[in-house]
């Protein structure tokens, strides 16, 4: 598992995927989570701005990422 530092949260499941460049796009990263590709906390999330939060697990490409607070600059 991987962990992903974050600067402020709550921040919104596309832009994560979008940031860490999993996805080459926002747009990219909109229709996987509504394919039903990535996971929150092990669940199914097609909610494209579904609020990630410290602690939450995103699952996306046989991965999983934990998102933390960290002091990343925006």
């Amino acid at each position: 598992m991987r962990i992903v530092e974050v600067a402020r949260v709550p921040l919104e499941l596309f832009k994560i995927l979008k940031f860490e460049g999993l996805v080459a796009s926002g747009g990219e990263a909109k229709f996987a989570i509504a394919d039903g590709k990535v996971t929150v906390n092990g669940e199914v999330e097609t909610r494209k701005r579904r609020k990630i939060v410290s602690g939450d697990v995103i699952g996306f490409a046989n991965e999983e990422f934990q998102i933390e607070l960290g002091s990343v600059p925006v």
